[in-house]
């Protein structure tokens, strides 16, 4: 940290705050050149991650909106909102692992049909039926067929 007033690049942390809201450290330094104090300000520069949707438009990632398709692929189902708070969490991870911060919706659908697979079929099976856009009972047909032999 440099020093305002002597242009100094050593000092000490004499004190340091979390703010009221927690977005940002208050820290009170000393200057080991000139020896007065100052104060430094540190706040978390979050860049959002982005979600490119098929039409090429692009919007902010957030997590309500995959838990609101999430609630609504189990809507009576015996799935714990818990559990489907533990796959908005590893989908979100997973997001945060990237070093892109952009993901096509594709992507994010494909992780929610793996997760949802696994958790529960019946839920699977609207998530995907609404995702996929199946036309006709045939492509339906198809992905149940497709779900019973990979049980077997």
């Amino acid at each position: 940290m440099k020093c305002p007033f002597c242009g100094h690049l050593g000092d000490k942390v004499v004190d340091s705050r979390e703010s009221k809201e927690g977005e940002a450290i208050r820290r009170r330094r000393e200057c080991l050149g000139c020896g007065r104090r100052f104060t430094s300000y540190e706040r978390i520069d979050e860049i959002p991650y982005m979600v490119v949707k098929k039409d090429g438009s692009r919007e902010r990632f957030e997590r309500q909106k995959l838990i609101a398709g999430l609630l609504k692929a189990c809507e009576k189902r015996p799935v714990s909102v818990s559990a489907l708070e533990a796959v908005a969490d590893r989908i979100e991870a997973a997001l945060q692992d990237r070093p892109e911060k952009e993901i096509a919706t594709a992507e994010i659908g494909q992780s929610v049909m793996q997760e949802l697979k696994r958790l529960d079929k019946v839920a699977y099976v609207r998530f995907a039926s609404v995702y996929r856009h199946f036309r006709d009972i045939n492509e339906f047909m198809t992905e149940l067929k497709d779900l019973l032999n990979a049980k077997e």
